[in-house]
């Protein structure tokens, strides 16, 4: 299904334009119209999904062949030293639209560009239990 009011339904769709990296039949690639660095490519579905949790497990297994798939280009093409790949879920993880997309973020060296958290310190206890909960 669509959502009439998503704008990420309608870049998918074709109905606002952007910079094509890749489409298919369910998906289309764009550049990030404000990219962490060149090269940054939003893979969306053009089924309207909120996050992780509401996308169909064949569409999550195809969205990360599409991943590696840019990935490798933007190895080879952009010559990037490394690469992101970021999708996150719900406001408090940072997600702003709320319509399922992956970032594929080339890095280089001393880009200065950090993964946003600051490790926790946790003692074996800890890791335990939390261990136990996720089993």
């Amino acid at each position: 299904m669509i959502d009439n009011n998503c704008i990420f339904c309608k870049i998918a769709n074709g109905e606002i334009p952007a910079y094509t990296v890749y489409e298919d039949d369910t998906f289309r690639a764009i550049l990030d119209a404000a990219p962490a660095n060149e090269g940054h490519t939003l893979i969306i579905p053009k089924e309207h999904y909120e996050n992780l949790f509401a996308i169909p497990d064949a569409v999550a297994e195809n969205v990360m062949k599409i991943a590696k798939n840019i990935a490798t280009l933007q190895k080879e093409r952009l010559h990037c030293d490394g690469v992101n790949i970021l999708q996150n879920n719900g406001a408090a993880a940072g997600q702003t639209v709320m319509h399922y997309h992956l970032h594929v973020i080339p890095r280089r060296e001393g880009d200065g560009h950090l993964v946003p958290w600051t490790p926790l310190q946790r003692t074996n206890e800890e890791q335990e239990t939390t261990l136990e909960k996720l089993k």
